[in-house]
């Protein structure tokens, strides 16, 4: 479980950022990929070569380095989310034209090779994304993908049974299960929630009153299914006011972000483990900076793709 957004400042820096809910041990770390960076392709093990330096949050697990958000030098950004019952991954054949990228090394292969969203539909177009277990829950995960660029466009990658697909995302949110177009369909069942207050109502001889504050929110939905993070989080990021500065913008995207922030015990699986945010983190996609914190350390901390204190740099 995870949920993403974009938000823009009044002086058009462009900000992006996620939760990361899992359920799963993971122990994430910032790396710095260098230019020309080469690794090797974790499903024929040839090697793959970035154009881009990027900075990004992700774990290495048995000879593995998976990612799990980050932005490039071009303020191109990514990440990486859940979706599950509905990834469908292709095939390895020996035959196609186009080259083959796991799930798990797609994040990376988008940010040392993508320089913005427009350049986005030419790169799927030669590739193909095939699914391999993971060293961490040792399944083939099923994921999709948010991304987003400096000029504010945002679009969402999907790989499910109608292929691998590209869309807009006007709303600049995202969430998991079911697809995108579900959930903007959704956003419809919550038209009536609107920060302004209520007014007293009669039924008959009866007269209503709100309790105080907030009546008008009281459609929206409160549990943290993937449904209701979405739709609660598309609501306030279209509601608060512009933020004015980069420091207004990383208030506004942690306070947005604390409504689908899950505490532990709030979410137990079927596997008896806790599914808990374990980071939330936000991009400056102009300055390439990194604002983070963890479940166990709330103090916000920054990196830059500039600096030279993370991993591979």
């Amino acid at each position: 479980m995870c949920t993403a957004i974009t938000l823009q400042s009044q002086t058009k820096e462009q900000f992006f950022g996620r939760t990361m809910d899992f359920s799963h041990d993971i122990i994430p770390q910032l790396y710095i990929i260098p230019g020309s960076f080469q690794w090797v392709n974790s499903l024929n093990h040839t090697r793959l070569t970035d154009t881009y330096r990027f900075i990004g949050l992700g774990q290495e697990l048995d000879g593995i380095l998976g990612f799990f958000d980050g932005v490039n030098e071009k303020g191109f950004a990514a990440a990486v989310l859940y979706f599950a019952g509905y990834a469908q991954y292709d095939t390895p054949s020996v035959h196609s034209n186009k080259k083959s990228i796991t799930s798990i090394d797609f994040l990376h292969y988008m940010l040392g090779s993508c320089g913005s969203v427009k350049e986005l539909p030419a790169l799927l177009k030669d590739i193909s994304i095939v699914g391999i277990p993971d060293p961490v829950t040792h399944t083939v995960a099923p994921l999709h993908w948010i991304a987003t660029d400096r000029s504010g466009a945002c679009v969402v990658i999907e790989a499910t049974d109608r292929g691998l697909e590209i869309t807009n995302n006007p709303i600049g949110v995202m969430a998991n299960s079911p697809g995108f177009h579900w959930h903007m369909t959704n956003l419809r069942n919550y038209m009536e929630a609107s920060p302004m207050q209520t007014e007293e109502a009669r039924w008959d001889d009866i007269c209503l009153t709100p309790f105080g504050q907030a009546g008008g929110t009281i459609p929206l939905p409160g549990g943290f299914t993937s449904p209701e993070r979405f739709v609660r989080t598309a609501y306030l990021k279209t509601h608060l006011p512009t933020p004015k500065d980069t420091r207004e913008a990383i208030a506004a995207c942690f306070h947005i972000m604390e409504s689908v922030s899950i505490p532990k015990g709030a979410v137990i699986t079927s596997r008896n483990t806790y599914d808990y945010t374990k980071y939330t983190a936000f991009i400056n996609t102009n300055t390439c900076e990194y604002f983070y914190k963890t479940y166990d350390d709330i103090q916000i901390r920054t990196a830059s793709l500039w600096s030279s204190s993370a991993l591979y740099s």
